[in-house]
């Protein structure tokens, strides 16, 4: 998956560094160890802070972050060459906005798991909903088949798989005929306490920049071989060195460790 070019002429590298193209960032020579990543605030900008507080310097780069709130403008920003790089997703997630918006981007290894979770300020088992209960969820497609596979650890839906959505989902998958609601990522955090809503189902950087404890989840999704995994992203055109350098420390020991530190809640995963 990293997909590195292995080598270049340093002419042709001191020309796109001065050249500010789009593609690789827009660096100029006054810059050229600096990387620009965007990234959601919690966990992925906490965890670069760590990097570059810590191990960015004996690396030989500084890093620079810009944060983001949403799931839709980091893509964005990196394919318009505002970014270098960017830490914010999945990578079901990354291969639908490349599928859709047709992004050249290329990826690293998985970095870490924010296993998501549905909460109820009405019930406190997913045995208590109801026949026709209705279900917050996002609207994106990956993450909201990751919602529907949730329910179906749950034992609320069968026979989900990555390909369903609420729109095809037929009556022999939801015995309990549950209704959705579905709404941005960042907006359904806010719809716990909705009284037309019964539970809600909610990506883990939103239940942490919302104060939430995952103790007072109803269900959480399942660790173990769980594929959505957050990656590193770059543009495929890019031969910065910085990147890889990135990614090899984001996959550090040092790394590992201060996730396991920082959430020893199992909010946040390290990948193997």
């Amino acid at each position: 998956m990293r997909k590195f070019i292995a080598a270049f002429a340093a002419t042709a590298a001191a020309a796109l560094a001065l050249s500010g193209c789009a593609a690789t960032g827009g660096q100029d020579a006054g810059a050229e160890n600096e990387i620009i990543v965007g990234a959601s605030p919690v966990p992925h900008a906490q965890v670069l802070e760590f990097v570059r507080d810590n191990l960015a310097e004996d690396a030989g780069i500084k890093i620079t972050i810009k944060e983001f709130d949403d799931y839709v403008l980091p893509n964005q920003a990196l394919n318009d060459g505002e970014l270098d790089a960017n830490y914010f997703q999945h990578l079901p997630y990354l291969e639908s906005e490349i599928a859709e918006k047709g992004y050249a981007f290329e990826h690293g290894e998985g970095v870490h798991i924010e296993p998501i979770r549905l909460y109820s300020s009405k019930v406190k088992s997913p045995d208590d909903i109801k026949d026709g209960a209705t279900i917050a969820i996002t609207n994106d497609v990956s993450n909201q088949a990751r919602g529907l596979l949730l329910l179906q650890e749950a034992g609320l839906l069968k026979d989900i798989t990555t390909e369903s959505s609420v729109l095809n989902l037929a009556a022999e998958q939801n015995p309990k005929n549950l209704k959705f609601e579905e709404t941005q990522p960042e907006i359904v955090v806010q719809l716990i306490e909705d009284p037309k809503v019964d539970a809600a189902i909610i990506n883990a950087n939103f239940v942490l920049s919302a104060g939430l404890k995952p103790e007072d989840a109803i269900f959480a999704e399942t660790v173990e071989n769980n594929p959505y995994s957050n990656v590193l992203v770059w543009h495929k055109d890019s031969t910065d060195p910085n990147i890889q350098k990135l990614e090899e420390l984001l996959h550090s020991p040092e790394v590992k460790e201060y996730i396991k530190q920082t959430w020893p809640n199992g909010d946040v995963v390290a990948g193997e």
